[in-house]
């Protein structure tokens, strides 16, 4: 009779476990339906949200829940893992809603770059104006952005062979995500990459030693600051690449604007042209300035690297945007006369990017 009592209470005991086993499976399963189909928020309301770079999934996914994006951690690293993107977080600033499903805050932190920021910046900038830009873009400060210029590790990394970076932040409309931090040494680091890549487009055989690449950028720039017209880019490239075989001074007016820096009032005097302490000061000091004057962009690159032949020594502004090239001295002395001292004041404009360059002293 004890043995028979034994097995009934054995009997209701396997009952009623099977109950609440097959009570857990279905509050679970009730659990999960309700997690990917309920909202943390019906109304909801948006919220930035930011994963770091490296930042495992389950930091990734208790930061969504301390937020409210989420409302279970182990359930949305399980759904990750079934979509295989538990590896797939992009590191980013996302604006992300209470009222989504895990599914759709799942695919946007993993399928999307985030809020982008747009940044332009033109050919013929040097680091100073870039760093303005950067720093209205709220990518940096000036400050923080002549840092990162002159930063040494990234001039180590990129194994450029001057003291800053100035020619090399390629002119190029950037879409970024902004970092949390260093954000001025993002951006530089994202310009220096965009000039390599560009770069080997003007090297398809390979990139040569770092030092060629640097002389071609000096030139570069001379010529970007020289002429806005596409089609006069190779033919000043010529006139350069003639006074160095020749060993004539460059005389070129921006390099002097560039060595007097940022405080250049735009007004350029004979004394400028006359200051041997200006290492930039290409009426004094022969060959190419120390180092870029501005960013080229990969026209003005090219344009180096094949400049036109011909006999032109000497170039002037004609106030219309283009040139008039002259072979000889007694030439370009008629030029300058005709285009600058007899020049329309009303209708003279010389080309937009030089900060000041009459070009009438070549």
């Amino acid at each position: 009779m004890a043995r028979k009592r034994t097995l009934i209470i054995i009997l209701i005991l396997l009952g009623l476990a099977a109950v609440a086993a097959g009570t857990h499976v279905g509050l679970e399963a009730w659990r999960e339906h309700r997690f990917l189909t309920v909202p943390p928020e019906q109304a909801g309301h948006d919220v930035l949200f930011r994963v770091s770079k490296g930042q495992p999934l389950s930091t990734i996914a208790r930061n969504l829940k301390k937020q409210n994006i989420i409302t279970d951690t182990r359930r949305f690293l399980a759904l990750a893992v079934r979509q295989g993107k538990s590896q797939s977080a992009r590191a980013g600033q996302f604006r992300l809603n209470t009222s989504w499903l895990p599914d759709a805050v799942l695919t946007e932190l993993t399928s999307t770059p985030g809020i982008m920021k747009r940044i332009g910046f033109r050919e013929g900038l040097n680091w100073w104006q870039t760093a303005r830009i950067a720093a209205r873009a709220d990518m940096g400060t000036v400050q923080e952005f002549d840092a990162a210029v002159h930063d040494r590790d990234l001039l180590q990394r990129y194994g450029i062979p001057a003291d800053s970076v100035e020619g090399y932040l390629f002119p190029e409309t950037y879409l970024i995500s902004p970092p949390a931090r260093d954000r001025a040494k993002v951006m530089v680091a994202t310009m220096l990459d965009q000039f390599f890549a560009e770069a080997a487009k003007a090297w398809p055989a390979g990139l040569p030693p770092r030092t060629k690449i640097h002389k071609a950028v000096i030139l570069a720039s001379l010529v970007e600051k020289e002429t806005g017209k596409a089609s006069e880019r190779r033919r000043i490239a010529g006139v350069f690449a003639n006074r160095l075989k020749r060993g004539m001074l460059l005389q070129t007016d921006p390099t002097i604007i560039y060595g007097l820096g940022p405080d250049f009032d735009g007004n350029l005097r004979r004394s400028h042209l006359k200051d041997k302490t200006n290492p930039y000061n290409t009426y004094m000091h022969p060959g190419l300035p120390p180092g870029p004057i501005c960013s080229p962009g990969l026209d003005s690159l090219r344009a180096v690297l094949d400049p036109e032949p011909h006999n032109y020594l000497y170039f002037v502004a004609k106030g219309d945007g283009t040139h008039h090239f002259s072979a000889t001295l007694a030439e370009h002395n008629r030029a300058v006369h005709k285009y600058q001292i007899r020049r329309n004041r009303n209708t003279y404009r010389s080309y937009e990017k030089k900060d000041a360059s009459p070009k009438n002293r070549k």
